[in-house]
């Protein structure tokens, strides 16, 4: 396992990192899947461990995910390896009274919410605390602002930062750029994804905030492990972002990215996760990860893809693929 820098933070962290969405297992709101579907408490276990086994020394989790199940697994396992490890969750997201999703950047709740996740994660402190997917105008409020920095105050928390929105995310890092505000951004990157790179990937890293890029595989897209027949449970919530004709249409477009990847002699989740990791500016990447061999199969074989394939991606999203975002709700 290689490290890199996570930013102004100074904190070493290795290249690869663990996404805990999945983990938290099916939970819903209302109607609506807020997870990745069935998964077994056993194999998260096995996971976790593999994972650090194999280097994984950051984990990626949020007080939403599983409405707190992941970030107490994470309590569980790492009990008494606190110190070799660095957990990084989120707050903002909350069921409400009619179990919809809430979004609540108010400072008392930040507050409340960070000591019941501290609580889970069996921890006095939190390493990298993050604003889930806040807006500009919960930004401006400032209530959010003022609760991390006393948060951080206070040593419940050591770094903060946001993670930025999927749709446009060059906003929210702009205004943390232009007030100093945090030290780390989660912002999407991946093959079919490249909208960060347009701006904030730069920006970022030239004010020297440590970038956590999230869903490195889109879905599971870039695996290459998906056929056009592949279905996916009610209460997963692919079930309604790739719906047959969405599912259908993007691995259509997916056949020229693999023809690129060919030369590598490497697995295609291998080679999707290269792309993200073949920008220095990035301090880690986190697939999701909820079996042991994910966790083997999501380090093994990262290389640097050249910058003439790298072109040769940059030109096919600006050119087509990016027009699959459109479908993905």
């Amino acid at each position: 396992m290689k490290y890199r820098t996570l930013g102004k933070t100074g904190l070493q962290i290795s290249e690869v990192g663990f996404g805990a969405w999945g983990i938290g297992g099916p939970s819903m709101a209302g109607n609506t899947p807020i997870g990745w579907g069935e998964v077994d408490d056993k194999e998260s276990i096995k996971a976790l461990n593999k994972a650090f086994e194999l280097g994984i020394n950051f984990y990626d989790t949020a007080d939403f995910y599983g409405l707190g199940h992941s970030e107490e697994l994470i309590g569980k396992v790492f009990n008494g390896r606190r110190k070799e490890i660095i957990i990084a969750t989120k707050v903002g997201h909350k069921l409400a009274d009619d179990n919809s999703i809430l979004l609540d950047y108010t400072k008392d709740y930040i507050l409340s919410a960070c000591e019941k996740s501290l609580k889970r994660l069996n921890t006095d402190f939190i390493d990298v605390y993050q604003l889930h997917s806040a807006r500009i105008n919960h930004l401006q409020n400032g209530e959010c602002i003022e609760a991390m920095e006393q948060l951080k105050q206070e040593g419940k928390i050591r770094f903060w930062g946001i993670s930025l929105n999927t749709f446009s995310p060059e906003d929210e890092a702009e205004f943390f750029v232009k007030n100093d505000f945090g030290y780390t951004f989660q912002l999407v990157l991946n093959v079919i994804n490249q909208r960060a790179l347009e701006k904030t990937i730069a920006m970022a890293a030239d004010a020297k905030y440590g970038i956590i890029a999230r869903m490195p595989l889109q879905f599971g897209l870039l695996t290459g492990k998906f056929s056009r027949d592949k279905r996916f449970s009610e209460n997963d919530h692919r079930h309604f972002r790739l719906p047959p004709d969405v599912l259908s249409k993007s691995l259509d477009k997916l056949e020229r990215v693999w023809k690129i990847s060919e030369k590598y002699n490497i697995q295609k989740t291998s080679f999707a996760i290269s792309f993200v990791l073949s920008h220095p500016e990035v301090s880690t990447v986190i697939p999701g990860i909820k079996t042991e061999i994910q966790a083997i199969e999501n380090v093994k074989d990262i290389i640097k893809i050249d910058n003439e394939d790298l072109k040769a991606l940059y030109d096919y999203y600006k050119s087509d693929l990016k027009t699959l975002l459109e479908l993905y709700v």
